[in-house]
């Protein structure tokens, strides 16, 4: 096959703009899911069990899918139809999450029966899992593509452009609606928050697929797969040579598998954390209409101010994105990458003593060092392992170790902050939700010392 020709700037930034608009479709799940269905009535521990969407799906969706992409032969290219296949099923599920209510009712109406009261709340929870089933499907292959259009001397820098995009898109979609309140006034609805990101995610990834070329023809394609056959004759023949590709991609992977439980501690439990913790309004799940009227707008105020530190959180992953690459080209993925993890510990911890929304804000901005840094340099440091034509497989199987740590998070560390009960006063309770930010932390300081064991050259 023709050696690839290395990238320039537009070229990556064409590459970059589908996940741009991916991550819109993230960031309004992970800053907005919340809201959604505590207002449906899910409680701490339930609203844990319905993020188990997004581990249970990458731990599925991603090998699979990551593996049929590195064997497909189409007119339209080997990661395209998975890139845009995803991207348009998970714009529909965005629009209908945010209507779950409306779209019960109308069931109800077409139907002539009456449905239970927590059907709203399943049509919510159903959607996420498109939502997160969807993004998997893209995402996968989106990282696959970075191998066979990008020269491997580039692949750091690929991977810091994708950190970019997951930076600037999030910024993008963390920071419109309280910029619109702040500056015009106006208060954007979560479903048109949804909209905004739906629109986002499939205009993005459009772009990207018509401007990158695979390169590849369907005869090296199918010479690609001949080859990946003889590595892999199954999923399990395909988890055994992953791990025999090097003693080092082992521990990349245990530390990818401590990292995510720190990371998945913030992401998921943010939002709550800012509407409850921080702004002090109680659980209400159980609250009467009177109670909801009372913290209507510290809700709003909560969940703008989460919104605000996503965007902060993100503009610093989007400002040090580039300069991470470059630092680490040239002092080494492993150093670069430990330096990122102290930093997002030490803000971890700042936020769990910590209510000040000066402070917060802040902190958020010193862990964006670290998300910048772990969307980009663990799967540099894995993709000098990867064999030609597994691509797809050794992406797939690498988002185990990212997705598995979620189902700790969303069972266990849900389960514990469900036990963390305080009184908050007429008749009204609250939880403990910066002790996430207590196990985040410990989980990142071990991926940080672990990292420290990995041979590099």
């Amino acid at each position: 096959m023709t050696d690839l020709k290395k990238f320039n700037t537009v070229q990556f930034l064409n590459f970059a703009l589908g996940f741009f608009g991916l991550q819109f479709a993230w960031q309004m799940r992970i800053i907005l899911s919340g809201p959604v269905t505590e207002n449906l009535g899910a409680s701490p521990f339930l609203y844990g069990l319905i993020w188990l969407a997004g581990p249970f799906t990458g731990m599925v969706v991603q090998p699979l899918v990551g593996a049929l992409s590195d064997k497909t032969v189409s007119r339209f290219g080997r990661r395209r139809p998975y890139l845009l296949g995803g991207a348009l099923i998970a714009s529909l599920a965005l629009w209908i999450f945010p209507n779950s209510q409306n779209v019960a009712i109308a069931l109800e109406s077409a139907a002539g029966i009456e449905f239970p009261i927590w059907t709203a709340l399943l049509i919510a929870a159903i959607m996420i899992w498109v939502i997160d089933a969807c993004i998997n499907v893209a995402q996968g292959p989106y990282r696959a593509l970075i191998p066979d259009v990008v020269p491997q001397e580039q692949h750091a820098l690929a991977n810091s452009y994708i950190s970019l995009a997951i930076g600037l898109g999030s910024v993008v979609a963390a920071g419109t609606a309280p910029f619109l309140k702040y500056i015009f006034n106006y208060q954007m609805s979560i479903p048109a928050q949804f909209i905004m990101a739906a629109l986002a995610f499939s205009l993005g990834m459009l772009w990207t697929c018509f401007t990158i070329n695979e390169h590849q023809t369907k005869k090296e394609i199918i010479k690609d797969v001949a080859v990946a056959d003889k590595v892999e004759d199954d999923f399990w023949d395909s988890l055994k040579n992953f791990f025999l590709l090097s003693p080092e991609v082992v521990k990349i992977c245990v530390m990818q598998f401590f990292t995510w439980i720190g990371t998945m501690c913030m992401l998921i439990f943010f939002t709550q954390y800012s509407v409850h913790t921080v702004f002090g309004v109680p659980d209400l799940t159980t609250a009467s209409e009177t109670a909801r009227h009372m913290f209507e707008d510290a809700v709003i105020n909560g969940t703008n101010f989460s919104s605000i530190c996503f965007a902060i959180f993100n503009l610093v992953c989007f400002l040090v994105a580039i300069p991470i690459g470059i630092l680490a080209e040239k002092y080494g993925n492993k150093k670069v990458h430990i330096v990122s993890l102290v930093s997002m510990v030490l803000a971890y911890l700042g936020m769990a003593f910590t209510a000040n929304t000066i402070y917060v804000a802040v902190l958020m901005g010193l862990a964006g060092i670290g998300w910048a840094s772990i969307c980009a340099l663990p799967f540099a440091m894995l993709s000098k392992y990867i064999k030609k034509g597994t691509e797809g497989s050794v992406m797939g199987i690498f988002n185990i170790f990212i997705a598995g740590p979620q189902v700790f998070v969303c069972t266990l560390v849900a389960w514990f902050i469900s036990k963390c009960v305080f009184t908050a006063g007429d008749d009204l309770v609250n939880y403990h939700w910066e002790y996430a930010f207590l196990v985040g932390a410990l989980c990142l300081l071990t991926a940080a010392l672990i990292t420290r064991t990995i041979k590099q050259d």
